[in-house]
């Protein structure tokens, strides 16, 4: 019966043992040359995620507090040089003015050149709405930046994991068929070190794939506000007005 318990004991405290060889801690003392690529790998990829998150939920913030105040001004000015002047006044990262003032730069352009080549090629609104169209289009992608790290690191992340855990799986195996030992002590390291891996590829890839979706709809809104505020925009500068209202001489 002593024996029994003394055994048991034993037992438990291997066991106990064996636990504390399955913690993060233990696993970052034991990496070998390919864990401490993949766990780098992994924490780079967490630290680049982190920052466009950030960067995104700023910009967006920024730009929705200044949309609606900058397209508002620019309709609700009486006079066009003034509500230019205004777009020439927005920060360089303000979207709306610069789309604005694209379309404003290429009238102005087309009614200087009125009699030459260019002006019998493209009419008035023709000219306008290419510079419009390259406009959105240039704010469009600006407005992409970090999604594509974002959706990379969200589809890669847990195949990145994966890796590690098939390394701690592989140096399981080894373990046992060196030493023919097949206990929770000995194979307590490498099946920690797979598992702890497997949940930072998730860890990592679950932020990034949220926050892409989140950015992507977020963005979508962007665009459509920029496509209607283009489409004003070419009725104003081809024809004096926006559609609904009576043209005016600028």
């Amino acid at each position: 019966m002593l024996q029994e318990t003394t055994n048991a004991a034993t037992a438990g405290a291997n066991n106990a043992e064996a636990l504390q060889q399955m913690s993060f801690g233990h696993m970052i003392q034991n990496f070998d040359l390919v864990a401490w690529i993949v766990f780098t790998t992994l924490v780079v990829m967490s630290a680049m995620s982190v920052y466009w998150m950030i960067f995104n939920v700023v910009r967006n913030m920024r730009l929705r507090r200044s949309s609606d105040r900058v397209i508002s001004t620019f309709w609700e000015t009486p006079n066009a040089q003034d509500a230019i002047r205004y777009m020439e006044e927005q920060p360089r990262s303000e979207p709306f003015s610069k789309i604005a003032l694209d379309a404003a730069q290429a009238a102005s352009h087309h009614q200087r050149h009125e009699g030459s080549r260019l002006v019998e090629s493209l009419n008035r609104s023709e000219f306008v709405d290419r510079a419009l169209r390259q406009a959105v289009t240039r704010e469009s992608s600006r407005l992409e930046s970090g999604m594509t790290l974002l959706a990379s690191v969200g589809a890669t992340a847990p195949f990145v994991g994966l890796l590690g855990t098939v390394w701690g799986i592989y140096h399981a195996l080894i373990r046992i068929g060196l030493s023919g030992d097949a206990s929770m002590q000995a194979v307590a390291g490498p099946v920690g070190e797979a598992l702890i891996m497997t949940a930072i590829g998730l860890f990592v890839a679950i932020p990034a794939v949220l926050a892409y979706n989140f950015f992507v709809r977020i963005n979508r809104n962007t665009y459509a506000k920029f496509d209607t505020f283009a489409h004003d925009l070419h009725d104003f500068f081809a024809t004096g007005a926006r559609v609904g209202e009576v043209p005016v001489k600028r």
